[in-house]
């Protein structure tokens, strides 16, 4: 990193105030493309908790009675100093997740689209009227805040997620307490800082670091948590939906993937190429839709092989901060000690590496844009979602043969096609069991779209109408 200096300012944020810990507790912040200490994460106690819950309690009644238009006034406020801010919240997420600095600045810049988005569709939180078969009845429907919300956010995409949770559940009139990830504090805290300048009220929104176990169960069996919202990994979620199960409390879960790419014979390769090659390594892979299984006509296998191979093999990986890096490093170590184990059991199974597959030697948690093919369904990359840069490959011949393949996982987030026929485009688009389909087309999240899986990818969406629906709850009053 050499004379770049860490330009976050990890707090808590509770009841309005910015704060550190009330034991004084943190954990170390590491850069990953360094390995270095840059800050200390303040880790939330009991007390800090109770404060929180206290804040959302009190906030929840004045904000859910605050009209739309005002509501959404302050969340246009809050992304015109996102985008004024873009390329300090930018820096931030680098230093702290490793993304080349150009993703994390246009990350910024997508926040704020995600609460202008949010803050118009509130306006449009429609009921109806419901015609009556008695004189005199008038039947309405009614959208209302379903309460306080309970919101937990991983590191790979530090501002983005965080944003589609607060900005919904603001949107819709509820207050949050959202813990983001204990690596990535910097970059929602940047977020909360907006809003806070923006004029949001105390309490509406705050923010909380620690031991995510202790503040998950804390706060899911509080009476004052209505709602609860994860982004991260199947197992993880599974755990929270049954604690708030125990409690009757919905959840929003959007979890882990293990998205196929079907590539038929009258694919348009180099676009194939092209657009996989960039969703795949982008974030260094760490991205729940990043296409990852990828099933190639044997037609055209080697051909793809040797074309996404060359484009793995072409980028610059580096440090974020690089101007020249197109991938950063892996967030954490752990990742790395899990690209060598899956890549080891792959090869011992019969895989071929066709590019990469290797740590990168020196500082940081570096490694080699890869590309494993012909991998049977033994190996363990095949069944569990790598969440880094590396791709592996399959043939097939038929239809029937590649769908069952496609959707022989548990998991069903994204997938992805690529053919030029429009009749076998709509038969795969029927076909394919994922929340999310890209048909000759590989990018899947936008603010005004509906963004979550389907099986074990967890349920209910983020973006779109569907995204500010899930903060509402429906109210039937017959009048007479």
């Amino acid at each position: 990193m050499g004379s770049e200096s860490y330009e976050g300012r990890p707090q808590l944020f509770i009841g309005g105030n910015w704060r550190g810990s009330s034991t004084g507790e943190t954990l170390d912040l590491i850069n990953p493309a360094t390995g270095a200490a840059i800050a200390g994460v303040p880790i939330a106690s009991r007390d800090d908790l109770d404060e929180a819950l206290a804040a959302v309690a009190t906030a929840n009644a004045p904000w859910r009675e605050t009209s739309a238009y005002d509501r959404a006034k302050i969340l246009h406020r809050a992304a015109t100093l996102m985008r004024e801010r873009a390329a300090h919240i930018g820096r931030v997420t680098t230093m702290e997740q490793g993304k080349p600095l150009a993703e994390s600045t246009a990350e910024a810049y997508a926040c704020a689209d995600i609460f202008d988005w949010f803050a118009e569709e509130a306006r449009r939180a429609y009921g109806r009227i419901v015609p009556s078969k008695q004189p005199g009845v008038r039947h309405l429907v009614l959208k209302e805040p379903i309460g306080p919300v309970a919101a937990f956010s991983p590191w790979n995409f530090p501002t983005t997620i965080p944003s589609r949770k607060i900005a919904a559940a603001l949107a819709a009139g509820c207050p949050v307490i959202i813990k983001p990830a204990e690596e990535t504090p910097g970059s929602c805290l940047e977020l909360a800082r907006a809003l806070d300048d923006a004029g949001l009220p105390k309490g509406v929104l705050n923010v909380v670091f620690g031991v995510p176990a202790i503040i998950s169960e804390y706060l899911i069996a509080s009476p004052v948590i209505r709602k609860i919202s994860f982004t991260g990994s199947t197992v993880v979620g599974k755990h929270l939906a049954r604690l708030a199960a125990a409690e009757m409390k919905p959840t929003t879960m959007e979890l882990g993937g293990h998205a196929p790419v079907i590539v038929f014979d009258d694919a348009d390769l180099d676009k194939a190429v092209q657009l996989s090659a960039a969703s795949k390594y982008r974030n260094a892979g760490q991205i729940c839709v990043a296409p990852t299984r990828f099933y190639l006509h044997d037609a055209i296998h080697d051909a793809f092989v040797e074309k996404f191979a060359a484009a793995a093999g072409a980028l610059k990986v580096g440090d974020g901060l690089a101007a020249d890096t197109r991938m950063g490093p892996l967030a954490n170590p752990r990742r790395v000690t899990a690209m060598a184990e899956m890549i080891g059991d792959a090869e011992a199974h019969g895989a071929r590496v066709a590019s990469g597959g290797s740590a990168i030697a020196g500082e940081g948690n570096f490694w080699q844009p890869t590309l494993l093919a012909d991998v049977p369904n033994s190996a363990r990359i095949m069944n569990e979602e790598p969440f880094g840069p590396i791709a592996v490959t399959q043939r097939f011949r038929t239809f029937d043969e590649v769908v069952a393949a496609a959707n022989r996982l548990p998991y069903g987030l994204a997938a992805y096609a690529y053919t030029q026929s429009a009749e076998r485009a709509t038969r795969i688009g029927d076909a394919i069991e994922a929340g999310m389909i890209g048909i000759n087309f590989s990018q899947l999240t936008g603010p005004e779209t509906p963004f979550g899986g389907v099986k074990e990818s967890g349920h209910g969406s983020e973006g779109g109408i569907e995204g500010l629906e899930g903060y509402l709850v429906t109210k039937y009053v017959a009048q007479g």
